[in-house]
């Protein structure tokens, strides 16, 4: 189904009954990615599965920023009058609920973050070289965003009241120092990197994601 929120059309599935959790994907991707956790998670919790815009189902637009996604995740919240929910987010997505969580501290209950970055420079260098060679040839606006953005500052991080799971690969494309910043500046978070893991081996149509994530929700 589609929802008008913050000036777009986004696309959501919802899935089971219970407590509300919700999933948002990462770059070029779509809710679909989580299709082996939405299995599990729906027994127990009503499961809100987001295509971000410029994504999947939803409206696809001129401009996109991590911040107007923000917008849109924390308008599609409060026009669903979605009661505290958890926020799962994957790449882009793990962005977007840092975004959310800074901005409006009292809309979520929970934040689980996988292989997210506050700022370019914490992506690998041969990921964002490789990136940018993309974009020169694409010109997609997706890769331009990553190149540029996001760009959180280590006391917005501070501000972060809610429990935060920080995630991270072994082998991710996110530079682990900068996964242990992220962590060490919000004040009520816990670290887990996964072993042998690579940015999205354990999460993109993957069971591993559930055992992963069942000891903290």
């Amino acid at each position: 189904m589609k929802i008008f929120v913050n000036n777009v059309n986004l696309y959501y599935e919802t899935f089971g009954d219970g407590q509300p959790i919700i999933l948002l994907h990462g770059n070029s991707e779509t809710h679909e990615i989580f299709d082996k956790l939405i299995d599990k998670l729906k027994t127990q919790y009503k499961v809100y599965a987001i295509d971000s815009r410029c994504h999947g189902k939803s409206e696809d637009l001129m401009e996109i920023s991590y911040n107007t996604m923000r917008d849109d995740i924390i308008d599609f919240i409060k026009k669903l009058n979605i009661e505290k929910p958890i926020l799962y987010g994957f790449s882009d997505g793990g962005i977007v609920g840092i975004l959310v969580a800074i901005k409006e501290p009292d809309l979520l209950s929970k934040l689980i973050v996988s292989g997210a970055n506050v700022t370019p420079d914490g992506i690998k260098k041969k990921d964002y070289t490789f990136t940018k060679i993309v974009y020169l040839f694409t010109r997609n606006k997706l890769f331009k965003m990553m190149l540029k953005e996001p760009n959180v500052k280590k006391e917005e991080l501070n501000a972060i009241n809610i429990p935060t799971i920080i995630l991270a690969g072994e082998k991710d494309c996110i530079k682990e120092d900068h996964t242990k910043f992220i962590a060490d500046n919000i004040p009520n978070s816990t670290l887990e990197i996964i072993s042998n893991e690579t940015h999205g081996s354990y999460i993109v149509h993957s069971e591993k994601l559930y055992e992963i994530i069942k000891k903290y929700i």
